[in-house]
């Protein structure tokens, strides 16, 4: 009974002081949260103003912002009345456990800091890796967001980025496009070599320099070929492949050229046995 009436006397200087210390651990949180989000704005308004890569920016304002939030989260327990330096020893020691249990997370966040300073690929970049393609949309602490063609959203594991082979159709300025055109045995080369420069050279896509090729391949099965392989500015790429396509195929067709298409010519052999049967 004494005890009780003890605590019932200690009652309103506990709750008072429990309660300030409760209500000063939230407003830490709530303005340590905030000041979290702060500190991932500024560092993007000050890189963006210093003309940082787009990669860099965003990487380095996510690791910004977990920072503050974990010192935040150290500091509201600490106003509480938790030991902060028993929880950061605890912390330490659990290190370990946490690390052998969260390898693939860690090796994400090793890789993801390898691609902030190797950079094989930035932000609005064009890539393909790890079985998968699209343009870079953000590089974060774990994972990389591609934005792929048709405007669908992957997340891909920074590890399997870095572990694997990086093709990054965006990093040089200019770009070949490619095409092998097949011609008819009975077409004049001459004359076909003649259109195909003539549709190179009027295209508003081509660059002058570098030289574009011209050339007969392969004499194929059914086809003549030819490679065609002018040379544009890497956002023209495919702009400049279906017009350059197109403006080839109504070109061969004005010049009466023909192009191939797969056919069969089918043999019938009569046997004497069927030969005596329709004779009887």
């Amino acid at each position: 009974m004494e005890n009780l009436e003890g605590l019932i006397e200690q009652a309103p200087e506990l709750i008072v002081t429990y309660g300030m210390k409760i209500i000063f651990a939230i407003v830490i949180f709530v303005i340590g949260k905030y000041c979290a989000g702060i500190a991932k704005k500024l560092s993007s308004k000050l890189m963006t103003k210093r003309k940082v890569d787009p990669t860099v920016i965003s990487f380095v304002s996510n690791m910004a912002w977990s920072l503050v939030f974990v010192f935040t989260i150290v500091a509201t327990l600490g106003q509480i009345g938790v030991q902060t330096a028993s929880l950061v020893a605890v912390i330490g020691a659990a290190g370990l456990a946490v690390g052998l249990a969260l390898q693939g997370s860690l090796s994400n966040f090793a890789s993801g800091v390898l691609m902030v300073m190797f950079r094989p690929c930035r932000v609005g970049d064009y890539v393909e890796a790890a079985g998968i393609a699209g343009t870079v949309n953000e590089i974060t602490i774990f994972s990389t967001k591609l934005l792929t063609p048709d405007n669908k959203l992957i997340v891909a594991p920074n590890s399997a980025m870095m572990d694997g082979t990086i093709i990054n159709y965006s990093a040089m300025d200019t770009r070949r496009v490619d095409f092998v055109i097949g011609v008819s045995y009975d077409a004049d080369l001459l004359e076909t070599k003649k259109v195909l420069t003539r549709v190179i050279e009027n295209n508003q896509y081509v660059l002058k320099d570098p030289a574009y090729t011209i050339a007969l391949s392969e004499l194929a099965d059914s086809s003549v070929n030819f490679v065609v392989r002018p040379w544009v500015k890497g956002s023209d790429y495919w702009p400049a492949y279906f017009e350059i396509l197109e403006q080839i195929k109504l070109a061969l067709d004005e010049a009466n050229i023909g192009i191939p298409y797969p056919q069969m010519d089918l043999h019938l052999k009569e046997t004497p046995a069927v030969a005596s049967s329709a004779a009887a």
